[in-house]
Order: C-alpha cells, then sequence, then structure tokens
C-alpha cells in the first residue's frame, strides 16, 4: 500500500520515524488546551478535540495523501483564536467563536478542491508571509514568558521583568535551560523530554501532584460543540467574524502548504519542482479542521516537527499513521496530562522555544528594501505589542500596497491585494479591538 521499496524504506525504519515525529510535536496534547482553556474550553475537551483532530488529520495525510506529514491544531492559530478572537470580544462565547473555525474549516476543504488555493497563496507577498509566522512566534513567546511570571505587567512601562524567587519562575528558567541544552544536543523530542524533566523536577519539589491519577477514559465534557453550517454561518454573521474567518483561511493556506512543500522537499518526494497529491495534503488538513471545531479545537495544520519523522528515514504515509496511532493512545492519559497543564511553568520553555523557530523566518525577509521590509516589521512588530495576531496581519496587508503605490510599484501587487487593504482597513475602523 505504502509502496516502502520503492521509496527506499521499510516497516522499522518507518516505525522509528513515526515515533521519532510523534515526541518532537507532544507537547502540543498540553500546550493546546491550556491555551484554549484561557477561551473558557474545559481543559479535557479541549484535550480530546486535540487528540481527534490530531488522528483524523494525520491518519487522511498518510492513507490518503500517503505523506509522512502528521496533521494537528496549530501553534498560533490557537493563539489567535483565544487571545484575538474570544477575549477580544466580550460577550462572545467559545462556543459562538467554533463556528467561525468550523465555517473557515468548510471553506477551506472547498478550497482545497479547486485551483483557488494556490492561486490565493500566490498573490500574498513572500515578505508578508515569512512576517507572519515570525510575528506569530514573538507573540507565542511572549504568552509563555507571561505565563511562566518571568514577565509581568508594570505600570511605568507596561511589562517589566517577574520575580526571579519565586518557585514558579526558577521552575520555568530551570525547565528553558533543560530544554535549550536538549535542542543543542539534537536530541529528538526536545520539547516534549524537557517537559517530562521539568514536570519531575516539580514533582520532588512538591510543585505537581497526580491526585486524579494517572489513566482515564477520554471524555468530552461539552459534546459535540457545532455541527450545523446554517446556525454556524449564522453566529458568524451575528459577530460579523468575517476577518476572523479570513485570518484562519490565510493563515491555514500558506502555513500548511510552505509545511508540506518543505517536509516534501527534505523527503525527495517532489517530483518537477511540483508537489504530487497537494489537493490530498491540504484536503486532509482541512477535514482535521473541520472535525476538530466540531469537537472544540482551533484550525489544523501541517506540522514543521514532520521533518524529524523525515529525517530518521521516513518517506511514506505509514510513518503519519504511526503518529496518529500514538496519539490515540496518549488520549488515554489526560489526568496526567492536565496535572501537567495546571503547572505553567512546565510548558512555558516550549512555547519559548517554538516562538524561537518560528522567529527565525526573518531571515528571508528582504531587509534591504524599505517597502517591503517596513510591513514585514510592521507585522512583526504589532502581533505581541497588540496581543492580537488580525490586527499585525491587517497593518501588514494595509502598508504593503500602499508602500508601493507611493513608490510607483503599483503593478507590483496583485490587485487583490489592494482589496485586502480596503478590507483591513474597514475591519480596524469598524470592528472592536
Amino acid at each position: 500500500m505504502f509502496d516502502l521499496k520503492a521509496k527506499g524504506t521499510s516497516v522499522r525504519t518507518e516505525l522509528v520515524a513515526g515515533m521519532t515525529t510523534f515526541f518532537t510535536m507532544a507537547y502540543i496534547m498540553v500546550v493546546n488546551p491550556l491555551i484554549l482553556k484561557d477561551a473558557g474550553i474545559p481543559f479535557h475537551q479541549g484535550f480530546t478535540a486535540t487528540i481527534i483532530a490530531a488522528v483524523i488529520g494525520t491518519l487522511l495525510m498518510g492513507l490518503f495523501a500517503k505523506y509522512p506529514i502528521a496533521v494537528a491544531p496549530g501553534m498560533g492559530l490557537n493563539a489567535y483564536f483565544t487571545y484575538s478572537v474570544v477575549q477580544a470580544h466580550p460577550g462572545m462565547s467559545y462556543v459562538e467563536a467554533m463556528s467561525a473555525v468550523f465555517i473557515a474549516g468548510l471553506l477551506f476543504l472547498l478550497l482545497s478542491l479547486t485551483t483557488l488555493r494556490s492561486k490565493l497563496i500566490e498573490i500574498i507577498p513572500v515578505n508578508l508571509k515569512h512576517a507572519i509566522t515570525a510575528g506569530i512566534g514573538l507573540f507565542i513567546a511572549f504568552i509563555g514568558l507571561r505565563m511562566s511570571g518571568i514577565i509581568v505587567a508594570n505600570p511605568s512601562n507596561l511589562v517589566g521583568l517577574g520575580n526571579l524567587h519565586a518557585p514558579s519562575v526558577i521552575l520555568a528558567l530551570v525547565g528553558l535551560a533543560v530544554t535549550l541544552v536538549l535542542l543543542s544536543l539534537n536530541v529528538n523530542g526536545a520539547l516534549f523530554i524537557g517537559m517530562i524533566i521539568t514536570g519531575i523536577i516539580a514533582y520532588f519539589a512538591g510543585m505537581l501532584s497526580f491526585d486524579k491519577g494517572v489513566l482515564s477514559f477520554p471524555s468530552l465534557p461539552e459534546g459535540i460543540i457545532v455541527w450545523n453550517p446554517v446556525h454556524a454561518a449564522g453566529d458568524v454573521i451575528a459577530h460579523s467574524m468575517y476577518a476572523v474567518i479570513f485570518s484562519f483561511l490565510l493563515v491555514t493556506l500558506f502555513d500548511t502548504t510552505g509545511t508540506v512543500v518543505g517536509v516534501a522537499e527534505q523527503a525527495g518526494l517532489m517530483k518537477d519542482n511540483k508537489l504530487p497529491r497537494a489537493e490530498r495534503a491540504m484536503f486532509s488538513d482541512s477535514i482535521g479542521t473541520v472535525i476538530g471545531s466540531m469537537f472544540g479545537t482551533s484550525p489544523t495544520t501541517a506540522y514543521i516537527e514532520s521533518a524529524s519523522g523525515v529525517g530518521a528515514g521516513g518517506r511514506t504515509g505509514l510513518t503519519a499513521v504511526v503518529v496518529a496511532v500514538l496519539f490515540a493512545i496518549a488520549a488515554f492519559f489526560s489526568p496526567l496530562i492536565s496535572a501537567v497543564s495546571g503547572l505553567s511553568s512546565i510548558t512555558a520553555p516550549a512555547l519559548i522555544v517554538v516562538g524561537s523557530l518560528m522567529l527565525s523566518n526573518v531571515k528571508h525577509i528582504q531587509w534591504d528594501d524599505f517597502d517591503e521590509s517596513f510591513p514585514a516589521f510592521l507585522v512583526i512588530l504589532t502581533m505581541p505589542l497588540t496581543s492580537s495576531i488580525s490586527t499585525g496581519i491587517a497593518l501588514g496587508f494595509i502598508s504593503y500596497p500602499l508602500m508601493k503605490l507611493v513608490k510607483g510599484k503599483f503593478k507590483a501587487v496583485h490587485p487583490l491585494m489592494y482589496i485586502f487593504a480596503v478590507l483591513f482597513l474597514l475591519q480596524l475602523i469598524y470592528v472592536a479591538h
């Protein structure tokens, strides 16, 4: 089925690759429900929804698209959902906000069946793509620093250094140091192993306990959150969440495509600079988003951590199937993961490190061209400072065509970019932030 011999691999190699990818990205099982909890989603609901989305999306990626790529709720997208959608709109429940994720997933599913998806990706300036990823990285790192108490609110200059003598801060710094050492030694699954070691330290320091045990059957306290497209569309219209849907589509489109292409190229699966079965890969991700939103998690995306599995020899969809099976097994460890997530100092280092990895995209930005660099800089700067990913995207999409227009390079910008600029401008003026 997976044509292992033709791909120069074996069952053993694919198993090892799948385990490598799983442990590299296993932190998402803790971090995602923890972030969604700030939106009001019960931890066990978010945890099980994360597992369901990851299992379905990754299984499809392995069995249907036949790529060694894992799918799970995306870092950055979960932060956007929680802090820029739910918390930024008083009176909006997470159920109503999840309707926007559901509709965005359905639209992404439709786009995946057409050539429009690739055309939309092509019109977004490359520098803005890199800037959005970098900006989200800074925002995620900022969340990690704030959750751990390393930085706190300061009346004189908004933020300041926290109490370095506080046990939670000390634990977070130790966890960060351990994780950095593991990363420096190129240890597979460094983020996940770093959390385990930090958790062990917290346990012996009396900061972590497992009163509810370690194992339990998966649960969904809230059941299915959204399933009716008509009702979901009504929520979107009632709260004018058009910009929210556009932001979800925008980030998911180029994030998933970029990751799939990058990992496929690393695995030598590209043909004539084109991605075979690209529509199947996008379809798999979109199904993961739709199903995940039904149970209560933010949009899914292909995970760049899949590159670790490819580095271990993974070349076929069997690698992804192994990852999906391991996620399914992990669903029975919710009490353990719930206890760990309750202590932010354990998960904060992973957020900080993931943020730094995402920030590496700044190296691809054309800093020598001011009309290219400043819109990118504006995106990166404003995302963490406004605590809003959509605001950063909006300012980038407004300033980019404006600067090109002033410099007489208006033909270098796709006409749709001017339309997006006007839409974002109207959003900033008339939509509450």
